[in-house]
């Protein structure tokens, strides 16, 4: 399979696989109006298969939402052709609007404008809670 160079662009790369579309959807890829491959199953020395997502524009890409979904994800900024910066993730501490809160009795539940906004409180096992009740995200 040929995918075509990007002159200016991101790459993202190294995603788990099968967490490409999921990325794919959170990031809201579907809306731009430019060329999005996603390459899933593609061979991986380091993990045997991985994802790739290629984004045919420079874009202001959620950060803390690629993070959140794999934070073994490459960030590749390409301009001219040629690789200009590279990006290394952590998870990050805080998320907003990534995910929503399922708890029936939180308050963004009922004041819709408030942001979703979840907090890191254990890395080692990547358990995110709720800034306003405290529940564990999913």
């Amino acid at each position: 399979m040929i995918i075509g160079k990007i002159e200016d662009g991101i790459v993202l790369d190294h995603i788990k696989a099968g967490q490409g579309m999921r990325l794919y959807n959170i990031l809201g890829l579907d809306k731009l109006d430019c060329e999005v491959a996603l390459i899933q199953n593609a061979p991986s020395q380091k993990h045997g298969r991985k994802d790739i997502l290629k984004i045919d524009k420079l874009i202001d890409l959620n950060i803390d939402a690629v993070g959140f979904v794999d934070p073994g994800i490459t960030v590749n900024i390409i301009e001219g052709g040629k690789l200009a910066k590279r990006k290394h993730l952590e998870l990050p501490t805080e998320i907003v609007d990534v995910i929503k809160c399922k708890n029936p009795r939180c308050i963004t539940t009922i004041e819709q404008e408030l942001p979703q906004v979840f907090r890191l409180t254990d890395a080692v096992n990547k358990v995110y809670r709720c800034k306003y009740c405290e529940s564990k995200a999913k």
